[in-house]
């Protein structure tokens, strides 16, 4: 029984007469390892056996080992095959790849901290070399999963920042590497895009929670998970003020595949949530997710002179598309830590 069989029905429902494009054909995806990519191949892999596509993927990984161990249903699927290599300089595999999905990046606070650089160098110059890949592979058409990052800081008093809002990255902090290298990325798709004649879909995430999400890292919703899990207060490192929203990764599956097949070439989708919570209100939501509901615990007292932080996109780009946010955020929290319990079982 596939644990995530629910979502992927779900998947198949919301994306019903989309994977004819991919009928015997091949895709190349790039971060098929990470979150976004374990559900790329999840609905891949369904989508594929449910419909007959007869289709294949070729992922590109730094190491086939440690995902052989995270999902090996996924690492022995025939239809999925694996290229061992580094998206900066990977070699080019042979024949026609008339898709690409481009979701390889360096998504860690930590190294964006200590080694913008290297974030910098990973984001653009892995994009370039996939660019180059997918020139050379026949491919018609190309995601980009970008970041809501490359907005910069969103002003307060926008509640939903728009596609074309115009602010940025701010180039004296060596902590905006990651938005300023994804916006950088996206120039460069568009710039190939019309230079060679195919189809460049930019999807613009933003916060997301599901299966798969690490819960040890700096993601705020997969820290208080991990709390719960291990019978913890639940604990807000900072005032609790800031505005988030979370997109289940299902609904995420079906956003993606949908910009991929049907979205329009060098006009950018921001893929997320538009319901917000304070990240206070978000700890109570997973706090009340575990019987008893967990306590919790807010480190900083709010500080009236500074409004709160917002981070939170605009979908009507995305609702041409007829997409929508289908997964209410206690159920999309609730699935999450059911598929951690399953996995890790006391």
């Amino acid at each position: 029984m596939n644990p995530l069989a629910d979502d992927m029905n779900h998947i198949l429902a919301h994306t019903n007469g989309l994977w004819e494009d991919l009928r015997d054909q091949r895709i190349f995806i790039t971060g098929g390892t990470g979150f976004f990519g374990c559900w790329l191949l999840e609905s891949f892999a369904w989508a594929n056996a449910k419909l007959d596509l007869n289709a294949t993927a070729l992922v590109l990984t730094r190491n086939y080992d440690a995902f052989l161990k995270k999902a090996p249903h996924l690492a022995t699927n025939p239809a999925i095959r694996f290229q061992v290599g580094d998206v900066r300089d990977f070699e080019f595999a042979e024949g026609d790849f008339p898709f690409v999905i481009h979701a390889a990046t360096e998504a860690s606070a930590r190294l964006n901290e200590e080694q913008p650089r290297l974030m910098l160098d990973t984001i653009i110059e892995g994009t370039r070399h996939t660019l180059e890949f997918a020139r050379h592979a026949g491919t018609k058409h190309f995601l980009f999963t970008s970041s809501g990052a490359i907005y910069g800081k969103q002003p307060p008093a926008m509640t939903h920042v728009p596609e074309e809002y115009g602010g940025g990255p701010d180039p004296g902090d060596a902590a905006s590497a990651y938005g300023a290298g994804k916006q950088a990325a996206e120039m460069l798709c568009m710039t190939y895009a019309k230079q060679h004649g195919f189809h460049a879909k930019i999807a613009r995430g933003f916060s997301f929670v599901g299966p798969y999400l690490p819960i040890d890292i700096h993601y705020a919703i997969g820290n208080f998970i991990r709390d719960g899990l291990r019978g913890r207060p639940v604990e807000v490192k900072g005032d609790g003020t800031p505005h988030r929203s979370y997109l289940y990764a299902a609904d995420l599956a079906v956003w993606l595949w949908t910009i991929l097949f049907r979205g329009e070439s060098c006009y950018p989708y921001n893929v997320g949530s538009d319901r917000d919570v304070t990240v206070e209100q978000l700890a109570a939501l997973v706090a009340n997710c575990f019987e008893p509901a967990c306590a919790i615990r807010v480190r900083e007292q709010p500080r009236a002179e500074h409004p709160p932080e917002r981070y939170v996109p605009s979908i009507r780009r995305a609702a041409e598309l007829n997409l929508a946010v289908h997964t209410e955020l206690r159920e999309a929290i609730e699935r999450t830590t059911n598929w951690y319990r399953l996995r890790n079982p006391r």
